[in-house]
């Protein structure tokens, strides 16, 4: 929320500055446009405030133990964690995350991910995965570089309400994550053939709405890429399919 503030405030700011510029003659109109403006601004801060509210509602208690895999506890502290990632990306998508229909399925795909990412990193444990000091500190490091300073970078995580050593595991479980995937859980290459098949897709769609398309050696690496993680995805779905065969799983929510 405090982004979205400084946002705002930055715009506040802009329109002032541009207000203040110009001859005598169009102060009057500028004023109003400063007032629609501002007005406009603080229109859209209390629809973020109000969505804000909505979101949060959907949180649960911290420490409610949420789920129980293979007797490790998932808490509540997880589970709204990666709930707030899938509500931000059901905003994005232009979903309403907080509506009536949304409710249940964002709740089955926090828990769903949830459960998945546990069975994986259980079954990367088990078969030895590990996650260096020096790895979690590269990672680390490159998080700091994102942030002026270190108090800033402390501060965001004091927010969050995560410590360092929390937030070191995570780092941690993460690199495992990938180790793991990147073994266990393999994608065959992408051919030319796939490639192209999407492009005409992609194509067809913009011509139906009357986008321009670009050329295919302009947007081939995207595609790849895209088709990439589509893959690891579906393969990675699937090895969590294996994994509760095995598994016992209590839903507590």
């Amino acid at each position: 929320m405090k982004k979205i503030m400084l946002t705002l405030l930055t715009g506040l700011m802009a329109v002032a500055l541009v207000a203040c510029g110009g001859n005598e003659e169009g102060k009057e109109d500028k004023n109003d446009n400063k007032a629609k403006t501002e007005e406009q601004q603080k229109e859209q801060e209390k629809q973020m405030e109000e969505m804000q509210k909505k979101l949060d509602a959907q949180h649960v208690d911290e420490k409610k133990t949420v789920a129980i895999v293979n007797d490790n506890e998932i808490l509540g502290s997880d589970y709204n964690s990666t709930l707030a990632s899938i509500q931000q990306q059901m905003l994005q998508m232009g979903q309403d995350p907080t509506s009536k229909e949304a409710l249940e399925q964002v709740k089955d795909q926090t828990i769903d991910s949830l459960v998945g990412q546990t069975l994986l990193l259980q079954d990367a444990d088990k078969k030895g995965y590990k996650a260096s000091e020096a790895d979690i500190k590269k990672q680390l490091d490159e998080m700091k570089k994102q942030f002026e300073t270190e108090k800033e970078f402390e501060d965001v995580l004091k927010e969050s309400g995560m410590d360092m050593k929390t937030f070191e595991t995570q780092i941690a479980d993460n690199i495992k994550l990938e180790q793991y995937v990147e073994k266990e859980v393999p994608t065959s290459e992408i051919t030319d053939k796939e490639i192209e098949k999407t492009y005409k897709q992609l194509s067809e769609q913009g011509k139906s709405t009357g986008q321009e398309v670009p050329k295919l050696e302009e947007v081939k690496p995207q595609i790849e890429q895209s088709l990439k993680q589509q893959k690891q995805q579906e393969k990675i779905a699937q090895q969590v399919d294996e994994l509760k065969k095995n598994a016992n799983i209590d839903i507590k929510i």
